[in-house]
């Protein structure tokens, strides 16, 4: 009984941190554009007035290959570090709720430790994946 509540309340967290923000934030730009008309992108697809249908790029007119890959990562990064976050939290508290038992103490700080760890791991993976990107970008 008590792992299936400690596993809900892992799944909320990850919920919490991880898929809400996702649904909150609003497109740059996504309203119409004050002269009237379609939106900018007009959905996936738009008609000219030629009568041809023309795709639009749902990921930007400006996207390169570098660039793509980067924001990739960028979000994995993110997740990940959310992540780290919800380990720090549950390492405190496992810490917190210990009363006294050694073996529930020495658990907590060693999560708490090892998403250290994990956080300078994810820091120095972003700043490497940031220089190669703009090294190939620049090139």
């Amino acid at each position: 009984m008590m792992k299936t509540k400690g596993r809900l309340a892992i799944i909320s967290l990850i919920a919490i941190f991880v898929l809400i923000p996702s649904l909150v934030f609003a497109q740059p730009g996504g309203g119409p554009p004050p002269g009237g008309g379609p939106p900018p992108g007009g959905g996936p697809s738009t008609t000219t007035s030629t009568g041809s249908v023309r795709l639009n790029n749902p990921l930007g007119n400006d996207v390169s290959v570098p660039g793509l890959i980067g924001r990739i990562i960028k979000a994995i990064l993110g997740i990940v570090g959310s992540l780290a976050l919800v380990m720090f939290i549950y390492g405190g508290f496992t810490w917190m709720l210990a009363a006294g038992n050694n073996e529930k103490v020495k658990k907590g700080k060693d999560i708490l430790v090892w998403a250290a760890i994990g956080l300078v791991v994810i820091f120095s993976s972003y700043a490497l994946v940031r220089f190669v990107i703009t090294s190939i970008g620049n090139a």
